[in-house]
């Protein structure tokens, strides 16, 4: 917690001096010049492929919503920037603090609007929820946690650009620890949900009967590089969505700590647990581009898509014979 002493120069300081000691800042240290360059380039240029892909193959909502996050994430480090320069910085630190909280929410929606898709591409009948539901749900709650962390931005951010009302920061933080606490939840129900599909779904190919309606996932499977890439897919979808929940859950104690905390106070381990777990999931979003790597997304334009049946298949073949 901090002293009074610690309160007062950050009410009144507005750079480095002996009356206001780096230690005496939120973070107590000089941001890293180099590394956070690195995640301005690092995600600026995923923005752009986002903004280029996704125009280019059609996929608006997906472009969307993962081009928000990477700009907001760019942004955010160009605040920590500013820091580097000027740790007193009140303008760096509202930028970067509300920029690099939120973003991640988007992240995490860009992969909730491919599960819609990824259901009904392997088989409805073994989710326990509709495919149309899953968009529904957690973007949803995503959107849920992203008002309760911007409230609490906007809470800390009129605080003061120097903790000029300590109990008005405090009680923004307590807003955003509660939007991340959220999105974990949101996270883990989400994450329980996929892991029960692949284990349903997997029990039903070992049980697979002639009547069983047959999935795109089938159809495709004697297609080497549609079904290649599908899989690839799927692991880069299942990485992503495992950093940005380990971030998630960094940030839980982090901000629990209050401004200017233990945890807090070391870049070492924000630079690893938020930005590099971020920065991978946007590369993995960016590189395996669902309109390249699963095609069949650009293709569903209706939730009520019905595979054919299996039973069908061979009138086909004498229509063609």
């Amino acid at each position: 917690m901090p002293s009074n002493a610690t309160h007062h120069a950050r009410q009144f300081c507005t750079e480095i001096g002996p009356d206001c000691p780096l230690k005496a800042t939120t973070y107590g240290y000089y941001p890293n010049l180099g590394v956070n360059s690195f995640f301005i380039a690092l995600f600026g240029l995923c923005l752009l492929l986002q903004l280029g892909l996704g125009t280019w193959r059609r996929t608006w909502t997906y472009l969307i919503v993962v081009a928000v996050g990477c700009f907001g994430e760019a942004v955010g480090y160009i605040g920590r920037l500013i820091m580097h320069h000027n740790p007193w910085s009140g303008a760096g630190f509202k930028t970067q603090i509300c920029c690099l909280v939120l973003a991640p929410s988007f992240l995490a929606a860009g992969i909730y609007v491919t599960l819609k898709h990824l259901v009904i591409y392997c088989g409805a009948e073994n989710s326990r929820l509709k495919p149309r539901l899953y968009p529904w749900i957690f973007i949803g709650c995503d959107f849920g946690s992203i008002v309760l962390q911007a409230i609490g931005g906007g809470v800390a951010a009129g605080a003061g650009d120097r903790d000029a009302n300590p109990k008005l920061l405090h009680a923004g933080n307590a807003l955003i620890v509660a939007g991340i606490a959220f999105q974990v939840a949101t996270m883990g129900v989400c994450g329980l949900l996929m892991i029960d599909y692949y284990l349903r779904f997997q029990r039903a190919k070992k049980a697979k009967s002639q009547m069983t309606m047959e999935s795109e996932y089938e159809k495709n499977l004697s297609s080497p590089n549609v079904s290649r890439n599908f899989r690839i897919f799927c692991f880069a979808i299942g990485v992503a969505f495992t950093t940005i929940f380990i971030r998630c859950i960094y940030r839980l104690p982090e901000m629990a700590g209050g401004w200017g905390g233990p945890l807090m106070r070391v870049e070492t381990e924000f630079l690893i647990l938020d930005g590099m777990m971020v920065g991978i999931a946007c590369v993995l979003l960016t590189v395996f581009h669902p309109g390249f790597f699963f095609e069949p997304m650009r293709k569903f334009r209706r939730p009520d898509f019905v595979a054919e049946p299996v039973e069908q298949r061979p009138e086909t073949v004498e229509s063609k014979s």
